[in-house]
């Protein structure tokens, strides 16, 4: 998808803010936190696309993006990434980070006012190059549109605890995750979420999150004819399944040796996922659900290792106009997906990775297809590399 659509007022001002004059700002600044640039590059040569992925079949362009970040004063900072990436053999580009964000205020709170990806989840507020695999997750893909980043404002307080305590909420316009709403839709997305997390003992360390998302923005039900077409389009940054309401908890377990995980590190990964209110024209008990366990062992300072698996069930409702009468029909898919990666890393700003992936698609009755074309076996080269400062490797 193209930048075609205009910023909202609040990320133009945003927009104004980083294209002031930076000397002005820096004045008094101290240079490890001046304003950096940077590029992030991904390409990658995919044997065949998968049902929900973002990578088209032969040679392209990841989530690759450029990227202007630093302080304005002791107050302020800010951060602005221009994406691009190739679909259907086309380059498009969009304006993902335009933010400014607070740096001193008290008591453990923070402000973020602009264009930024939503703390939902585990994955989704992490820039996808720092991935451990090739695709993200299918409740990230199908769910959230695979990186979910919208124009808003957040406040999140850390709380002054001898273990992490983070508690944060949002509010979002709802456009990227939802572009087409209903005429009796709300204008509005917020979520809610937890982050807990602490060492245990000094090899190993843990972090647990709970997320609440509540949508105003209701999707049209598509049309009879047009079924499986836009759920099959791979290149959508919007939500492909939807609902008002929507829970996600994740687990991440860390382990290294006396801490330092140079040579050394294993970390596993757990995610849920369900989505309930999917449409107020249909049975309130349908549900899309979504799980991930995925596991990475780096057993060589330059070497990883990696398996993750995958599964989604979901309702496609879709109308059919049948002599001047619309019936709603509702199809029941489920979508399974098994990777497995090998990654060198010969430095924190290269990684070359070879992934093979198996999907397997399962739906209520023969003629109700919801996931067209799985893949049965994909393979995957994928070479990331940094120029420059690029986004931060979180927990």
């Amino acid at each position: 998808m193209t930048a075609k659509n205009p910023l909202s007022a609040l990320s133009a001002f945003v927009g104004a803010l980083c294209a002031a004059p930076l000397g002005t700002w820096a004045q008094n600044t101290p240079p490890t936190e001046r304003w950096q640039a940077g590029v992030v590059l991904d390409a990658a040569s995919t044997s065949r696309g998968l049902a929900l992925g973002a990578r088209d079949q032969g040679v392209g362009l990841g989530h690759s993006d450029v990227l202007l970040r630093g302080a304005f004063n002791e107050h302020l900072s800010g951060e602005a990434i221009l994406g691009f990436h190739t679909a259907d053999r086309q380059l498009e580009h969009h304006l993902e980070n335009a933010w400014v964000q607070t740096r001193s205020l008290p008591q453990g709170l923070q402000v973020r006012a602009g264009r930024f990806a939503s703390q939902i989840g585990y994955l989704n507020e992490l820039h996808p190059h720092t991935d451990d695999f090739t695709e993200r997750p299918l409740l990230y893909r199908g769910f959230l549109g695979g990186h979910w980043y919208d124009d808003g404002l957040r406040m999140n307080w850390t709380a002054p605890t001898p273990f992490y305590l983070r508690l944060g909420a949002e509010v979002f316009g709802g456009k990227k995750l939802v572009p087409q709403a209903t005429a009796e839709s709300g204008n509005r997305v917020t979520t809610l979420n937890l982050k807990v997390g602490n060492d245990l003992g000094r090899n190993s360390s843990w972090q647990w999150g709970l997320s609440q998302l509540n949508n105003q923005r209701v999707s049209p039900l598509a049309e009879h004819e047009e079924a499986g077409h836009s759920h099959g389009h791979a290149h959508s940054h919007a939500a492909r399944f939807t609902g008002q309401k929507m829970q996600v908890s994740d687990l991440v377990w860390k382990w290294a040796p006396q801490g330092n995980n140079r040579n050394q590190q294993v970390r596993v990964n757990w995610e849920y996922a369900q989505v309930s209110r999917i449409h107020p024209l249909l049975d309130p008990s349908l549900k899309h659900t979504a799980s991930s366990v995925g596991a990475v062992w780096r057993f060589h300072p330059a070497w990883e290792v990696g398996v993750r698996t995958d599964w989604a069930r979901v309702n496609q409702a879709e109308v059919h106009h049948d002599h001047g009468h619309d019936e709603v029909e509702v199809k029941q898919g489920r979508l399974k997906e098994n990777a497995i990666m090998l990654a060198y890393k010969p430095s924190h700003k290269q990684t070359l990775r070879l992934q093979l992936t198996q999907q397997s698609a399962r739906h209520g009755h023969a003629e109700e297809v919801v996931f067209a074309n799985p893949a049965k076996r994909s393979i995957q080269l994928q070479y990331v590399v940094a120029f420059g400062a690029h986004g931060a490797h979180a927990y």
